[in-house]
């Protein structure tokens, strides 16, 4: 295995510009400003330089160069793809909150909650279907968490739930291709609206397993003007008629507490006027773990920065999460922003998180291998370098932040990887060499439960690579170039 270490370019003067950024992006918040609008009611100039002290304090405490990502365990010269690399954080403790929380559900004392947001990789809900269920197994099953129960586009699913609606009442709300307005999105960052009678929404429980014992749903959803009215159902019986009508736009909670078991919940609109559905939590009366899947397709990290902001720390806050999951950088690998811009707007999101949430433990999950086809066949490549600096961004502000990092490149083999997995039989990756086939994802599901348990006191792991046998996972940078 080569051990490579990649340095830093330049970090100080990174933060710098990076703070520069964010200094100026904060003095364009007020309403008639161009920049991204913010609703709180804090100066924003002031925010920043809060955290921006204390980004400079973990600065001072960056190694200058960064360590490759260190192997939990020597792998199997003949098992899957996929290297057991561990989290990178600074002291070991990023973890701490998390663990905690999975001890008190494991003694069933409290529910351990996971946010995952992202992109495609995590919309599909398959890695993240893994680690909930693996989990749940460990920790006990506290249900199946926050989900839409309305299709926001043709694709969207979750691992333990059904979801029917007529969605083509209904109209997705999202940061999608420009023009992009800041506006009402809530939790997920994607809200459901429509206007006509009968629009309606369901998701339907399993019958047994993981996930079927259902006790409580936490409806969110929007209080507005001229706002209609829905019906809530349960299990086929009306639960009651909620008005969304009001003076001005507000969040709007609606708790309904049911025998533990499985069910069926729906929303059905009943009188004419807009209804704003954000989601809906299907929870466990008990102990045990919920893990949110809120990632969206084509999403990028800056898309947070337009997500109305009162409302999402209020829904944010409310979740109580123990683990927040940033996994984005794919997409913002093809584009061509400038990164200082990047980082600044990365940093504005892990800022206004820690302060929403200061409690949990948070993670960055990088980019995945991304090549540059050389011709329309796809029989050659080259490394794409923009990941790699993307990389580096992304980890300097995980550990500047009190995060952990997670190298996707390095747990993939390092560059051109993608071209190799593709390349299998069975393939782990898709033909468009961006996504992975379900047994991709799910491979990165095992293996990064394995990294997000490596210090959870309870968790039995492989015997740990110590002293002078650690050994390092190939380098996510300073990548050959040309390869096929």
């Amino acid at each position: 295995m080569v051990h490579l270490r990649s340095a830093i370019r330049s970090p100080l003067l990174s933060f710098i510009a990076g703070l520069l950024a964010l200094v100026v992006l904060g003095l364009f918040t007020s309403e008639d400003g161009p920049g991204p609008q913010h609703a709180s009611a804090e100066a924003p100039e002031s925010s920043i330089l809060v955290h921006a002290l204390r980004e400079f304090t973990a600065m001072a405490r960056l190694p200058e160069t960064r360590p490759a990502p260190r192997l939990l365990f020597e792998p199997e010269e003949d098992g899957p793809p996929g290297l057991p690399i561990a989290l990178e954080d600074l002291d070991g403790r990023s973890m701490d909150s998390f663990h905690r929380a999975l001890e008190r559900a494991r003694r069933g004392e409290g529910k351990a909650r996971l946010l995952f947001y992202g992109a495609s990789h995590t919309a599909a809900d398959l890695f993240t279907g893994v680690l909930r269920e693996a989990l749940q197994e460990r920790y006990g099953d506290g249900g199946p968490g926050f989900v839409l129960p309305i299709h926001p586009w043709r694709s969207y699913r979750h691992h333990q739930l059904t979801i029917e609606s007529n969605g083509d009442e209904w109209k997705t709300l999202r940061i999608g291709a420009p023009p992009n307005v800041l506006d009402h999105y809530g939790l997920a960052g994607a809200a459901m609206e429509a206007s006509e009678i009968g629009s309606y929404g369901r998701i339907i429980s399993r019958t047994r397993g993981l996930g079927s014992k259902i006790g409580r749903f936490e409806l969110f959803y929007m209080n507005q003007p001229e706002g209609g009215s829905f019906e809530v159902l349960i299990d086929g019986e009306s639960v009651g008629i909620i008005s969304t009508r009001a003076d001005e736009r507000s969040a709007g909670f609606a708790e309904f507490n049911v025998p533990e078991g499985p069910h069926t919940f729906e929303v059905r609109i009943v009188e004419e006027g807009p209804v704003r559905i954000f989601g809906v939590v299907a929870e466990s009366e008990g102990p045990g773990v919920v893990l949110d899947t809120l990632g969206i397709n084509g999403s990028r990290v800056r898309n947070h920065l337009l997500w109305e902001e009162n409302l999402y720390r209020l829904h944010l806050a409310k979740r109580e999460p123990d683990l927040i999951v940033l996994a984005y950088g794919t997409n913002e690998s093809g584009d061509d922003q400038p990164l200082s811009q990047y980082e600044a707007e990365l940093h504005q999101v892990l800022a206004r998180i820690r302060d929403t949430v200061p409690e949990a433990s948070c993670l960055l999950i990088g980019p995945s291998d991304r090549p540059i086809p050389l011709d329309r066949e796809r029989t050659a490549f080259e490394d794409r370098p923009r990941t790699h600096e993307i990389i580096e961004i992304q980890w300097r502000a995980a550990m500047m932040h009190g995060c952990a990092f997670y190298d996707m490149v390095a747990f993939q083999g390092g560059p051109l990887s993608m071209v190799a997995w593709n390349e299998l039989d069975p393939p782990y990756a898709a033909p468009d060499h961006i996504h992975f086939r379900r047994r991709g994802y799910e491979r990165f599901g095992e293996v990064l439960l394995g990294a997000l348990l490596e210090k959870a006191p309870s968790h039995e792991a492989p015997t740990p690579l110590e002293g002078e046998e650690i050994r390092h996972a190939k380098s996510s940078v300073e990548a050959p170039r040309g390869e096929e």
